[in-house]
């Protein structure tokens, strides 16, 4: 005969492993809503992108996209940053190539509380269909997006040769931190 003790332990933990069985599944079909286009907390709470503008919507490939628009700072704090191109295609590819950037170099002084003009001007060199943001790094902070633009890419795929120099280089640089890897790793004894 099984006492009422044995009973009820068995029971409670028969209850929590079908809790933790089931607990991902119903978390996941009670997830928190999305938006596409909703702006992320960086821009909320730091700078804004405002007035995201792009100069087409379609082009061949080797033709130039140039995004613009405002960035506003929120802080009283100068903050750095930089400004880049993001995008999301159906296919595998996202090759743009970076031409011009307006401030001019990759990291500048934003500013706080101030309205900093940026522009990016960005090759395509692969086909296809792009939903294409300006993305924001703000150091120390991190990344943010502006609304985006859907655009299309037609013509075929430009591929950039690759120097030897920087297949070198960064072969050197994987192989050192291999060996500061494994030369600080504590090793066990199985």
């Amino acid at each position: 005969m099984v006492d009422k003790k044995t009973t009820t332990l068995v029971f409670a933990l028969g209850a929590v492993m079908v809790l933790g069985t089931l607990a991902p599944q119903l978390l996941v079909m009670v997830q928190t809503a999305e938006a596409h286009g909703v702006q992320a907390q960086l821009q909320s709470r730091f700078i804004k992108i405002e007035d995201e503008t792009f100069n087409r919507q379609s082009l061949a490939t080797g033709e130039t996209l140039t995004m613009s628009g405002k960035l506003v700072s929120l802080v009283e704090r100068d903050q750095r940053g930089w400004v880049s191109l993001f995008s999301e295609s159906t296919n595998s590819g996202n090759r743009w190539e970076i031409m011009a950037r307006d401030p001019p170099g990759v990291v500048f002084a934003i500013p706080g509380n101030a309205i900093t003009p940026y522009k990016v001007t960005a090759k395509a060199l692969e086909p296809g269909v792009y939903h294409v943001h300006t993305q924001l790094n703000v150091d120390k902070v991190g990344p943010g997006l502006g609304p985006g633009q859907t655009v299309v890419v037609e013509g075929e795929i430009i591929v950039k040769p690759i120097g030897w120099g920087m297949i070198w280089y960064q072969s050197i640089m994987i192989g050192a931190a291999y060996v500061v890897t494994f030369a600080t790793r504590p090793w066990k004894v199985i």
